[in-house]
């Protein structure tokens, strides 16, 4: 994912100096898409694996992310 981002901004860059061929917008386009999906999959993990602890250490984790959780 990260191997995407220096394409990603020099995409950018040439869009703001000259603008970008029709080839080039697809690219950006593919490009910004799936670097979006790699950090929304992140963050699904982290929520997956989070667990919410009260003062008095009882689980108070919300339904709604319990059942997020990743089945390995």
């Amino acid at each position: 994912m990260m191997n995407m981002l220096p394409r990603i901004n020099e995409l950018a860059k040439k869009k703001r100096e000259i603008g970008l061929t029709s080839e080039e917008k697809a690219e950006q386009k593919i490009l910004r898409e799936n670097y979006l999906r790699g950090i929304r999959g992140q963050v699904l993990v982290t929520f997956s694996g989070m667990k919410v602890v009260d003062p008095l250490g009882k689980d108070v984790t919300p339904e709604k992310v319990r059942k997020l959780k990743i089945v390995d």
